[in-house]
């Protein structure tokens, strides 16, 4: 495919001056002495010494290097992470009353806010997000901290009086009451993904450490660097508490870690966000003949339907439906790649969703003007342009010039939005995650139609449905098997809304009480009194 002739800002680089003194200082830091692993509360080099190196997806600059964990860390890892879980002495983390590790997690979202700049950079840099995207979520990653150190005071037993006759050798005058209490389920495994690393790593390090769980970090390997922040600054917020910084530990590798991990019989649960294949691979390895069986909390990959009809208020449909699959990069596991526009309205629809997706700014996320930054990595960019390469010679056309763009530094990461018409719906462009800007738009004439089509796909993360007639929004939530369906906007997040798969797209839920249930496992005591 030749590459569409979409200006970039600047040439696809940051103003000079951008990168800011301290994220400097933190680079050059890490790139003299590389970002090591952190386990038993101490920083040190992995095992076999090896290192990876990370670079700006937009220009392929080195950024830093980090510490490359194989599995041969996961051991001393786990039994580590299992010493701080087991120690039942004074000062433990088990010890730790519910309003201290509340007032722990305050303390990481103040130091998330206080770094807030320096993190949205290095989050910039290191996965090619637009600052305005990353900012937003360091904002939400902080939320996370906030709404967990509320709720670990929230979790509570009952008690009652079973209906259970008395045993036989009860003596006369006693009674059975029982009690529930929900305990942390024990050393968690958090392995997030490389689209939006350092929020994903606070959807699942918060409500674990509210649980009173102890945490093992494993970041995507394309992009370690603000979870290796994030556990310094969660170490530190560990250490002014006088809390054991055990309790916290990062493993930066590759998929290896993740699936030793999954395989550790000291390991209790598995939380997990990225891709089907990855998931399904964890689901064996957790799974294995003659093993354990830690509990899986999985988040996986999406091909959200969109639903337009043609009573949509279209000054806000078309910025909303475009944000809902386009935002950082369309890489966003719910993103409304799948959009679908009532007949009537279709044609002039997609020529509005066009002309907006071509005028959105492509460049360096760090560049106040960019609108949309690169893709994450050229590996990356390649099977995007290939995915969508082969929906055009299967017949599909793009509207506009949507398609990798070329760039001064040659790093062949940046991809203008592509809005396609004439899907096969079998194909898989139609039915298979592209995890980038590229979506594909289709007619239909009825309700019934239209909710049959939506539903027509093996994930089930989300969807959004854009009516001004409360019925047919109902009609379309009602019918489509999803975990999240947005009405008249796509993508709308915060730490209370509940979120999870259905089919292909996962098993369990994140955020919430709800997902801080995940985290726990309850007892029953049967006491006869």
């Amino acid at each position: 495919m030749s590459a569409a002739p979409t200006a970039l800002v600047d040439g696809g680089r940051a103003p000079a001056g951008a990168v800011s003194a301290p994220v400097r200082a933190v680079l050059d830091a890490w790139r003299s002495e590389p970002a090591g692993l952190f386990t038993a509360g101490e920083w040190h080099p992995a095992a076999t010494g090896e290192r990876r190196t990370t670079r700006d997806p937009a220009t392929g600059a080195v950024l830093a290097e980090v510490a490359e964990a194989s599995a041969a860390d996961v051991g001393p890892a786990v039994e580590a992470a299992r010493a701080v879980l087991d120690d039942r002495g004074a000062g433990s983390w088990w010890a730790a009353a519910p309003s201290a590790r509340g007032r722990l997690l305050w303390r990481v979202a103040d130091l998330l806010a206080e770094h807030a700049e320096e993190l949205a950079q290095l989050e910039v840099l290191d996965q090619g997000k637009t600052l305005a995207t990353a900012r937003g979520e360091v904002a939400g990653a902080a939320e996370q901290f906030r709404y967990f150190a509320g709720a670990a005071t929230k979790v509570t037993g009952t008690t009652f009086r079973p209906s259970a006759p008395l045993p036989p050798y009860a003596t006369p005058g006693t009674r059975l009451v029982a009690s529930t209490v929900q305990e942390p389920v024990g050393v968690v495994a958090a392995i997030t993904p490389w689209n939006s690393p350092l929020l994903m790593a606070a959807m699942k390090v918060a409500p674990a450490l509210a649980a009173g769980c102890v945490v093992l970090l494993k970041p995507a390997e394309d992009t370690p660097l603000t979870s290796v922040r994030l556990v310094q600054l969660v170490a530190r917020a560990l250490g002014e508490a006088g809390l054991p910084r055990g309790a916290v530990s990062l493993l930066t590798g590759g998929g290896a870690v993740g699936a030793a991990l999954a395989e550790h019989a000291g390991v209790d649960k598995v939380a997990f966000t990225g891709s089907t294949a990855t998931g399904r691979a964890l689901v064996r390895s957790a799974g294995r003949p003659g093993g354990h069986l830690p509990r899986l909390t999985l988040e996986l990959g999406g091909k959200s339907p969109t639903v337009v009809m043609a009573d949509a208020d279209t000054a806000s449909a078309v910025p909303g439906v475009a944000r809902g699959v386009f935002a950082n990069s369309g890489q966003v596991c719910v993103a409304g790649s799948r959009v679908y526009v009532e007949r009537g309205a279709h044609d002039a629809f997609v020529e509005a969703l066009a002309e907006h997706a071509a005028a959105q700014a492509l460049g360096h996320g760090l560049h106040p003007s960019s609108q949309l930054g690169p893709l994450a990595s050229p590996a990356h960019a390649a099977r995007v342009a290939q995915r969508l390469a082969d929906g055009v010679a299967a017949g599909a056309q793009v509207v506009g010039a949507g398609g990798p763009v070329e760039d001064a530094s040659g790093g062949g990461c940046f991809f203008a939005p592509a809005v396609v018409v004439g899907a096969d719906p079998s194909s898989p462009l139609v039915r298979e995650e592209v995890f980038g800007p590229v979506v594909v738009v289709a007619p239909f004439d009825d309700l019934e139609e239209v909710v049959a089509m939506a539903d027509d796909t093996d994930y089930g993360l989300a969807a959004s449905v854009w009516t001004r007639d409360l019925r047919t929004a109902q009609r379309v939530v009602d019918g489509v098997r999803a975990g999240t369906v947005w009405v008249n906007c796509h993508a709308v997040f915060s730490p209370e809304l509940v979120t999870g798969g259905r089919r292909a797209s996962g098993w369990g839920v994140e955020n919430g009480m709800e997902g801080l249930a995940g985290y726990l496992e309850g007892k029953t005591v049967c006491s006869l009194v």
